[in-house]
């Protein structure tokens, strides 16, 4: 049995497969509707942040595959609080046939993982975020054809987003480039992971500080909110740091001509990302939130295994 807790932890091979299966799902969808391939399954969904497209994304990926969605607040469970992460995975392995967790620290999700007898997904960690890595690859790659060779770069902090970002684009090809203000680095061991896997591929991994340098030859320009959840003691501090990364129209003037700009969401507009760049030419960051859902479907499926 497989969970999904990183791209990482999946071989290039087996990360394109699923990213082939959710575009053809999304056709298929667009088509005919999806076959009810989920019918008999429910996702038990626990979440210890509050979310939008993570939750309405994989209510909606069980619904249009037949199956059907359990949502679990942050405070009905208390996951590790309440009671025991173990305690919780071995229980809610005897009523759903896949788990999803968002939740702080990477470590409970781990955690849920080790006791559970059904796949668990990372529905986003302090760490990272393959969920949306997921769809951030397909949004790319239904641009673009293909990742291979691509120039991605990440413009802000650099977090659980852009951990998984880096590991996606690298392990199927592409270049990636992060350019963050000195203090807001990557976790080191996500680099060390991110330099195997560009090796591996031919690709290469750029670690810089200036925006303007970052974004030279890049058909893709991604950025996310200066401030996660769980650090807005740290606002005040961030806001006078990150005002130079703030992804605006010269900034993508700079990048090549057919580049398109992403963002997780939510945004915080006129912050890291510009309303005349959201809503711009260039912006694919809606049809991005919208691949979350059929990232996710491919994601169920080849978890249990259905198709």
């Amino acid at each position: 049995m497989k969970h999904f807790l990183d791209v990482a932890d999946y071989s290039p091979a087996e990360i394109q497969d699923i990213l082939d299966l959710a575009i053809r799902l999304k056709k298929e969808y667009f088509a005919q509707g999806n076959p009810p391939l989920f019918k008999g399954k429910v996702l038990g969904m626990i979440f210890q942040k509050p979310s939008l497209r993570t939750r309405v994304s994989f209510d909606m990926a069980m619904r249009h595959m037949g199956g059907d969605a359990l949502y679990l607040s942050p405070n009905e469970i208390g996951l590790g609080k309440r009671e025991s992460i173990a305690d919780v995975a071995r229980v809610m392995s005897g009523y759903v046939q896949v788990m999803m967790a968002r939740v702080f620290e990477h470590a409970h999700v781990v955690e849920l993982a080790k006791w559970s007898s059904v796949p668990v997904i990372n529905g986003l960690s302090d760490f990272s975020h393959p969920c949306q890595a997921m769809a951030d690859a397909q949004t790319i790659i239904e641009k673009f054809g293909a990742m291979k060779g691509l120039n991605v770069s990440y413009v802000g902090d650099g977090n659980n987003v852009a951990v998984s970002l880096m590991h996606i684009v690298v392990m199927l090809g592409g270049n990636f480039t992060i350019a963050n203000p000195e203090g807001y680095d990557m976790p080191a061991v996500a680099i060390e992971t991110g330099q195997k896997l560009a090796a591996a591929s031919g690709a290469k991994i750029n670690l810089l500080r200036d925006p303007h340098e970052a974004v030279k030859g890049a058909q893709v320009i991604y950025t996310d909110t200066w401030t996660s959840m769980g650090q807005e003691e740290e606002t005040a501090k961030r806001e006078a740091v990150f005002p130079p990364y703030q992804v605006n129209a010269k900034l993508v003037s700079e990048a090549d001509k057919d580049v398109i700009v992403m963002h997780c969401l939510p945004a915080h507009r006129n912050h890291e990302l510009t309303d005349d760049v959201a809503d711009g030419p260039h912006s694919a960051i809606f049809p991005q939130a919208h691949n979350r859902l059929h990232a996710q479907k491919a994601v169920l499926a080849r978890l249990l295994e259905v198709a």
